[in-house]
């Protein structure tokens, strides 16, 4: 094996470590229930989440994940034509 099979296979478990960490570090969506039923949708929490702690860790997680998908299409690319 080549030096950079091993850069790639380190890169994404500790990508994928860091992603699983920042996933159970949000809330569950079944905590959020109550507010669907009694119309909390409408508040001013609910208008100011991409501020708090918990629409931060979804903007992570999204952009962890893609980061992700970057990282396994490079290593396929660069697998498949050297």
């Amino acid at each position: 094996m080549v030096w950079y099979h091993y850069v790639f296979g380190a890169v994404l478990i500790v990508a994928s470590i860091i992603i699983t960490i920042v996933v159970l570090m949000q809330e569950g969506r079944s905590q959020n229930l109550s507010g669907a039923i009694t119309g909390g949708a409408d508040s001013f929490v609910g208008k100011s989440k991409g501020r708090t702690v918990e629409g931060k860790l979804e903007r992570l997680t999204k952009w962890l994940i893609g980061l992700f998908f970057a990282i396994v299409l490079a290593a396929f690319l660069v697998f498949l034509f050297v």
